[in-house]
């Protein structure tokens, strides 16, 4: 009976401090009301039922318990290396708050890159490197159809709703945005009134419609309108599926639906909010690009994209052969992937459902500019783009811009607590909590988050120029080396080629995708046959 042994000297201890303090000292009061607390838990785990552990080791299993809760940041703060930690390591981290304090992001004494491990990417230098001084860093997006095209950054700031993040983050956010003259993504959860600072919104619609919301739940174009026209807004994103879980619906409980999220999302308060898995106003390729030539026409001839992380192939090819057939084009696409964030999601889909960003960008690339479309659309990455370097490799795949979700939101003194999902974040970026929300200073934030935005892009250039391009949009995947083994390295033109413009169309059976191209059907998600 060993595992008593705590409990009964907890038992023992406080009735020894009792008597003390009435016979010696009242000092000893201290001692009995510790040792007394001790033997009540002890008493209560004997009693209760949902704890086997309590049940067996009263008292002394609470260490455990105690144990487990700080694990995570005995871990972060004393145990793990400079690069082991995750989403994010502390180097990733760090760069990041030094960007945004416009504190020099300068390493001493050299990498702590293992450069012996396989699967090293570097980027190739040039003997005739250039100066950036020409650099452009920014792009124009909008279509042939598109009335009002719009003058972007090359670096933005990647969905995030309102609700996931307080009024004040959202807030810090769009200050910042307009500082910097860069866009700010609202999240599928609408424009709230902390999206009303002045900086450019990209507005997402998600299958709830929030914002553009009809009484049963279904597209109300009236609203969308109304909205859309708006001069802060300059893009519109349909999402159809985020990296950390695609394919996933959502429920905001009506207990947390307050006046200020209800206003937002065009809902009653304490009505609950449902985000279906799958978009109601369209369910063919073919309708979802007339939707999208809806949507434009709605908004004044604003660019229209989506955003999506890839999952079947066929699926990604069914779309551009919809363009194909209605001659309706997105303005963009966004590619998210499996690595990127969220408030909260189920582990399944965290970790094993949708496609690396690396892996989709390729895909969308392909598939755009196999059909002959890719001087037509624009095309967005998103995921873990906090570098330079970074930056750098996944325009050389495709994209002409990337988003970033958690790199702004460490520029706003996130520390990665990883309680996003329990309103009890400490900094007050992700919660509703009004005394946690306080510390977050808002003009010092939106001054951050503009600086890690320039500090970032002018590392890009600075990448780009050392790789002999005068402009970022020049890097190519032949600039790119990946080492696959202990003595073989191949560029990434030779790892993810490129198809040639209209090869899909033209001669489909020359490509990789021609399976997956032959299933693909415009009228349709489903693929012929098994192909994905």
């Amino acid at each position: 009976m060993r595992r008593f042994i705590p409990f009964a000297l907890a038992v023992g201890l406080a009735a020894l401090s009792l008597a003390a303090a009435a016979f010696v000292s009242a000092w000893w009061l201290i001692a009995a009301a510790v040792f007394g607390l001790a033997a009540g838990v002890g008493v209560y785990d004997l009693v209760q039922r949902d704890h086997t552990l309590w049940r067996n080791y009263p008292a002394i299993a609470r260490i455990r318990w105690v144990s487990e809760g700080i694990r995570p940041f005995i871990r972060s703060y004393f145990v793990e290396g400079e690069t082991d930690g995750r989403p994010f390591h502390r180097e990733e981290r760090a760069l990041v708050y030094r960007r945004s304090k416009n504190i020099e992001g300068v390493e001493p004494f050299g990498s702590t890159t293992d450069f012996r491990h396989t699967d090293i990417e570097w980027i190739q230098h040039s003997i005739a490197a250039k100066t950036g001084e020409t650099a452009k860093r920014r792009l124009t997006i909008g279509g042939p159809d598109c009335a009002q095209p719009y003058d972007a950054s090359l670096f933005n700031i990647s969905a995030m709703s309102f609700g996931a993040l307080g009024g004040r983050a959202v807030e810090a956010l769009n200050r910042g945005a307009k500082l910097g003259g860069f866009a700010h993504d609202t999240g599928e959860g609408g424009i709230s009134r902390h999206h009303r600072h002045g900086g450019d919104l990209i507005w997402e619609i998600g299958s709830g419609y929030f914002g553009c919301r009809a009484n049963d739940g279904s597209f109300d174009p009236d609203r969308f309108a109304e909205q859309a026209r708006d001069d802060q807004v300059k893009m519109v994103e349909i999402k159809l599926s985020q990296g950390a879980k695609p394919g996933h619906g959502g429920v905001l409980p009506g207990t947390k639906v307050n006046a200020e999220i209800a206003e937002a999302r065009g809902v009653a308060i304490g009505e609950d909010c449902i985000s279906p898995p799958a978009h109601s106003a369209f369910s063919t390729p073919i309708e979802m690009m007339e939707f999208i030539a809806r949507l434009r026409e709605l908004s004044g001839g604003k660019p229209v994209g989506f955003k999506l992380c890839v999952g079947k192939r066929s699926e990604t090819f069914a779309l551009a052969k919809a363009m194909l057939e209605t001659e309706v084009t997105p303005d963009f696409i966004v590619v998210d992937g499996i690595e990127g964030g969220t408030g909260a999601a189920p582990t399944e889909f965290i970790d094993d459902i949708g496609s690396p960003m690396r892996n989709g960008l390729i895909i969308v690339r392909d598939a755009l500019a196999g059909a002959g479309l890719r001087d037509r659309v624009k095309i967005g990455a998103a995921g873990k783009i906090l570098t330079g370097a970074r930056f750098a490799k996944t325009l050389a795949l495709g994209a002409d811009w990337c988003n970033s979700a958690r790199g702004f939101m460490f520029a706003l003194g996130c520390v990665q607590s990883m309680q996003c999902h329990t309103n009890r974040c400490p900094t007050g970026v992700t919660t509703q909590d009004p005394l946690r929300q306080r510390g977050l200073v808002v003009p010092d934030k939106a001054e951050r988050v503009a600086n890690f935005h320039r500090n970032t892009v002018e590392a890009l250039v600075a990448v780009c120029a050392a790789a002999g391009c005068d402009d970022p949009k020049d890097i190519h995947p032949e600039q790119i080396m990946r080492r696959s083994g202990a003595d073989k390295a191949f560029a990434f033109s030779e790892i993810y080629p490129e198809l040639e413009p209209g090869q899909l169309v033209d001669d489909p059976g020359s490509t990789r995708y021609a399976a997956e191209w032959a299933a693909a059907r415009a009228d349709s998600f489903e693929p012929v046959g098994k192909a994905a």
